[in-house]
């Protein structure tokens, strides 16, 4: 098993109607990688056994080094976002970037530290004691940007975070989640629809299979960031993932 960040060998999976069989993927610490591929390929159940919500038939998972294959979701130092925020309502921001520290019994000295670094970081100084029905769509994403990294976890799970956001706040967020990731790297895998929003943040994506989920082919993405919708590059690997996809459709 090779992979300094995240490591997953020969894992299998089967939760109702999803599947995953025989999934090995590595990443480097720092990396972004994303997992692209039809409905029903199983990616959003790889992030939930990656966190420990779900344990895999056979297989092991490492995060930094370390086997977290039996540990519960809590051991795993990994940080889980989801397309719908996931903010409490009753909470302000710092009360939702401060939760994950709460919920770790964090001295409320560096507790504190940590909320307002990561609310600067995401942009949102001035905003603390707002609560979510206040902020607009992408500025809830980011509160639950800064959440997720305010745990300091050794990897980030991003499970479609822009879909619920109109296309140009989800092309600002992208954007934003480059600069954070930049200023503070993380090791990310990221599950997306979107060719475009998977050549825009990867370092590799990759493309799944339909039920029973698996890997079909990995492929780097040698782009400069930021990245132009329009380089020959750009548009040549846009061409071969919809191809990819389309084989797997039987389109």
């Amino acid at each position: 098993m090779t992979g300094t960040g995240l490591a997953i060998e020969g894992a299998c999976l089967t939760l109702g109607p999803f599947s995953l069989r025989n999934i090995g993927l590595a990443l480097d610490a720092g990396e972004i990688l994303v997992l692209l591929g039809p409905n029903g390929a199983g990616k959003s159940v790889c992030l939930e056994m990656i966190a420990g919500f779900h344990r895999p038939a056979s297989g092991r998972i490492a995060i930094h080094g370390r086997d977290v294959t039996h540990l519960p979701p809590e051991q795993r130092r990994v940080g889980l976002m989801f397309q719908n925020f996931g903010l409490f309502p009753h909470l302000t921001v710092a009360g939702n970037v401060g939760f994950g520290l709460d919920m770790k019994k964090t001295a409320p000295a560096e507790r504190d530290r940590a909320v307002r670094h990561h609310i600067d970081l995401v942009g949102l100084g001035g905003f603390e004691h707002h609560f979510p029905h206040q902020l607009s769509g992408g500025m809830r994403q980011r509160v639950a940007i800064a959440r997720a990294l305010g745990v300091s976890p050794r990897v980030l799970l991003m499970d479609e975070p822009f879909a619920a956001l109109d296309d140009q706040n989800r092309r600002s967020m992208q954007d934003e989640l480059v600069r954070i990731w930049q200023r503070q790297p993380k090791t990310v895998l990221l599950v997306t629809h979107s060719l475009d929003e998977a050549i825009l943040l990867a370092d590799h994506i990759i493309v799944m299979t339909r039920r029973p989920g698996r890997i079909k082919r990995r492929i780097a993405v040698d782009l400069p960031r930021p990245r132009d919708e329009d380089d020959p590059g750009y548009i040549a690997l846009r061409k071969t993932l919809r191809a990819l996809i389309r084989e797997d459709a039987g389109a």
